[in-house]
């Protein structure tokens, strides 16, 4: 078995997924890529390399030739990606044809988040620091003097337009405000509130 022992719980998808798939040492491998401590991989990227791994696999043990395939376009097509509609449908069939279980497959495809959830939750590995980097509290403080400085230079335009009768307005107020959309759990957030949470839906678990 790749990974470690961990109390009693359900067993994460990635970690399911890493036996069902029987890709031994992979957990080892991620875990390595997301700690090093100079050529660090975002979340993002294991997910793409894992699920590509999946994919790899499937067409393996349908007997399809992987040296020949290009693994990583396929994979592409099948998340939509790239190409268009009709193309990934003709992928499908033709993969469907040669025995692989695309509509299974591709619902085990993971998420970056499902990645970082196995990472820290079942492997036990503390997210990696960036104390080369900005912090949460500074990234707040510098988003919010450039927020001040929009809505100033705002304030000042809308000013000298009016004042050339080049605008028509009455009492006002300007707003600025900074939002973030995490496109994996459909949600919006306040760039302060989301930062000061520390992660979004996706992480709830």
């Amino acid at each position: 078995m790749d990974d470690r022992t961990t109390g009693p719980g359900p067993m994460p998808k990635v970690a399911r997924l890493i036996d069902a798939y029987d890709l031994e040492g992979v957990g080892a491998d991620l875990e390595a890529r997301w700690t090093h401590p100079t050529d660090r991989e975002s979340l993002r990227s294991l997910a793409d390399s894992f699920n590509e791994r999946l994919l790899r696999t499937a067409l393996s043990e349908a007997g399809v030739d992987t040296i020949a395939e290009d693994v990583s376009h396929l994979y592409a097509l099948l998340r939509g990606d790239t190409g268009s509609r009709g193309e990934r449908t003709q992928v499908q069939r033709r993969l469907e044809r040669e025995g692989v279980d695309v509509e299974g497959l591709t619902e085990d495809f993971v998420s970056y988040g499902a990645i970082r959830s196995y990472l820290t939750g079942y492997r036990n590995v503390s997210p990696p620091s960036d104390t080369d980097g900005p912090s949460r509290e500074q990234t707040v403080r510098t988003v919010d003097g450039l927020r001040q400085r929009t809505v100033t230079v705002a304030e000042s335009k809308l000013e000298r337009l009016r004042e050339s009768d080049r605008l028509q307005l009455g009492s006002h107020r300007v707003f600025a405000d900074v939002q973030v959309f995490c496109e994996d759990c459909g949600r919006q957030y306040d760039l302060a509130n989301l930062l000061e949470a520390g992660a979004c839906d996706c992480f709830e678990s």
